[in-house]
């Protein structure tokens, strides 16, 4: 109910919302309004009370309530049912425990903090409490599990897509999973499945965005950023995390109806920051890779391997245990 009052609100704009209104959407009580726009008002919603009048949102906190992102999505929004937390773990594996208890697809896992965030290749993702979006959301595609590394791609389109709505910003993606401004990595992409020979059971996709973080720790300071950092600008995280939401499921009812990345080679290739610049390929970890390989990056193809000419002819680089850089930086 909390959800709907926040939304009617919302959608009210400056006008004030009767109590009565709320009553007859939810079929409650005009005390049970009462109880809940009191938990709101408890819990940092600057609400206006006016006698005769109603209701009207001044104003949210800044922390995020499932709330509060379940009244921003779309109506037809692939989410109808988000789980919020202070701190938890990791938002990965409390959407696979849910997805292995039987939660819906697009259920979202969402946290202010994580202990043991995961990125790729089981390293650590620095959580900074407030400061960024940890959210995880449980799939259940009814594709073949070959296909699956493609809801990373497209996560990575509707990741660009809603940091432009909502924060006034020009992303790209850095081959294959990462987001990137001003050359530095703002958001990362974990997707891991549970399947059979031919069948998924389910699938969780991690996201994390650096939103309003400050400072990064010397390890990865050079590689990593912010969106404030970038733009100077507070970002609205409730607002970001359910732009995200929405914009992933358009691009993954897309995917999943073509059961292939075919449809999105040529958006992705114009969001690829690598695009027609050298690379350097790294076999292994960069630190102790096997062997490196450099050349000129011409974008993914329908498998949604990069395509590199090098010296010795064209490579197609799968995501994996390699990994890709800029020939002078990150990107």
């Amino acid at each position: 109910m909390k959800s709907e009052i926040l939304r009617t609100l919302r959608e009210a704009g400056d006008n004030f919302v009767s109590g009565q209104v709320f009553c007859e959407k939810a079929g409650v009580t005009r005390q049970a309004v009462w109880k809940n726009i009191a938990w709101l008002k408890e819990n940092g919603f600057v609400i206006e009370s006016v006698p005769n009048k109603g209701y009207k949102l001044v104003s949210s906190p800044p922390v995020i309530y499932a709330a509060d992102i379940e009244s921003r999505l779309s109506e037809d929004s692939i989410c109808r049912k988000v789980k919020s937390f202070d701190s938890i773990n990791s938002t990965n594996i409390w959407a696979k425990q849910l997805a292995e208890d039987g939660a819906e697809e697009g259920t979202l896992v969402i946290a202010e903090k994580q202990t043991a965030g995961k990125g790729r290749r089981g390293r650590q993702w620095e959580s900074e409490p407030g400061a960024g979006v940890y959210m995880s959301i449980v799939l259940r595609p009814g594709i073949n599990p070959v296909n699956v590394p493609g809801i990373t791609l497209v996560t990575a389109l509707a990741l660009v897509s809603s940091i432009k709505e909502t924060c006034n910003a020009e992303p790209l993606i850095k081959w294959p999973n990462d987001i990137v401004l001003g050359g530095k990595k703002i958001c990362g992409i974990l997707t891991e499945m549970s399947s059979e020979m031919n069948y998924i059971n389910y699938v969780v996709t991690g996201i994390g965005i650096n939103a309003n973080n400050r400072h990064f720790n010397k390890e990865i300071e050079k590689t990593a950023t912010s969106i404030y950092l970038q733009t100077g600008k507070e970002v609205d995280r409730a607002q970001l995390a359910a732009c995200t939401v929405d914009s992933f499921g358009a691009y993954y009812r897309k995917f999943e109806e073509a059961k292939s990345i075919t449809p999105f080679i040529e958006e992705y290739n114009s969001l690829l920051a690598s695009m027609d610049k050298e690379v350097k390929i790294f076999y292994g970890m960069e630190e102790d890779a096997e062997r490196t390989e450099t050349g000129r990056a011409r974008g993914i193809n329908k498998d949604g391997a990069l395509i590199v000419d090098t010296k010795n002819g064209t490579e197609y680089v799968m995501s994996g245990e390699v990994s890709v850089r800029g020939l002078y930086g990150y990107v």
